[in-house]
């Protein structure tokens, strides 16, 4: 009997060795934290990039109001005193932010393809995809680094451009061939993040000397912006399928004519009848929605990544502002382009400070997979 008890002793020693329970401890962290990145990748959508889009157009917004130009009006020159290193600094952060979505964006493509497949197919989802590819092209724009006429811009312009290209066979082939029936039930405001893809698109391509390219980018935009403005003008009370809490994404209605503005500006070299007849209505198009504040009521009950489609349709119409208050030597446009210039940078501020306050990492799955559990203890 003593000898068997000596012999079954050290079994039981062995049974209870600590470097077995560290080892299961460091299992269930590595699959905690598998299914947290699981959780939020399965949450994370291409709604995110409005973020960049934001910060983008901030970049190039501050870029041209910046610059040294003979300007004799007391306006103007009140932001001459900003430093460069502000660009660059604005700048490195919507690049930083746009190279962090997208990443999080190709592991959703590998660990969630089924979810994107379905974004792809979805009628709003699938116009967020123009989005990273807007801000690679407003990022080169108001690139520090790079000028229109060296090599390297006019490769990037490629790669950004061809994306968009891609997607506008997709989006506006099933317009022509499925018709107005079809148009008319998928057309929301988010379909005008396709057109704006094309004038951004132009206006590089215009300020790269390239003129047939941007014209050739400008007609295909401006013509699907006339079919999808009158469709959406006439669409029927039971096919206005957005969610309430998407209505911030009306303000793109004022967007899309902003930047045709900046677009037929570059290609004709100056801010002229049709550039301005574009701005007018834009800005028309803002005081309507203004005026409304009861539309966006529901929307602003909660905050939500929404609230950044307010961000770029205003930075957007500044834009133009600064281009008609170029054209323009007047009180009257120099006003507007303060007005608007500073009410983009003032809700832009806000909108950082609100997602850095509401932003929370998504709780994973309580019951962990068995399977990976027991591969993990495997090895």
């Amino acid at each position: 009997m003593d000898s068997s008890e000596e012999q079954s002793q050290p079994h039981i020693v062995l049974a209870i060795d600590v470097p077995v329970t560290n080892t299961e401890t460091i299992c269930k962290s590595q699959i905690y934290i598998q299914s947290s990145l699981s959780s939020f990748l399965a949450l994370f959508h291409a709604g995110y990039f409005r973020i960049s889009l934001s910060l983008s157009s901030q970049a190039l917004l501050l870029k041209i109001l910046i610059e040294p130009i003979q300007d004799a009006h007391a306006l103007r020159p009140l932001f001459s005193v900003i430093p460069s290193t502000a660009l660059i600094l604005l700048w490195s952060l919507a690049l930083f932010t746009l190279v962090t979505l997208s990443f999080l964006y190709v592991l959703k493509c590998v660990f969630h393809f089924k979810m994107v497949k379905d974004e792809f197919l979805d009628h709003v989802g699938v116009n967020y995809l123009f989005v990273p590819w807007i801000c690679c092209l407003l990022l080169l724009e108001s690139s520090p680094l790079l000028h229109p006429t060296t090599l390297y811009y006019q490769i990037l312009w490629w790669v950004f451009v061809a994306p968009i290209l891609v997607l506008d066979v997709k989006i506006y082939g099933q317009w022509f061939t499925k018709g107005k029936r079809f148009l008319s039930t998928v057309a929301n405001p988010t379909s005008q993040l396709s057109v704006i893809g094309n004038l951004v698109g132009a206006q590089v391509a215009a300020q790269m000397g390239w003129k047939e390219s941007a014209i050739c980018m400008f007609s295909l935009g401006i013509a699907h912006y006339l079919v999808l403005f009158v469709t959406l003008y006439q669409r029927l009370p039971g096919n206005n399928n957005l969610p309430p809490m998407l209505r911030p994404v009306f303000f793109l209605f004022f967007a899309a004519p902003s930047m045709a503005s900046l677009a037929w500006n570059s290609i004709c070299g100056k801010f002229d009848t049709g550039s301005k007849m574009f701005f007018f209505l834009s800005l028309f198009l803002f005081i309507c929605l203004v005026s409304r504040p009861m539309l966006f009521k529901k929307s602003m009950k909660k905050f939500s990544v929404a609230w950044w489609a307010y961000s770029f349709p205003l930075t957007a119409l500044a834009l133009a502002s600064t281009q008609y208050a170029l054209e323009v030597d007047g009180v009257m446009a120099h006003a507007t382009m303060l007005l608007l210039s500073t009410l983009s940078v003032l809700v832009s501020l806000i909108l950082i400070i609100f997602t850095s306050l509401n932003i929370r990492m998504p709780l994973p799955a309580q019951n962990f997979d068995l399977t990976k559990k027991s591969n993990c203890e495997a090895t």
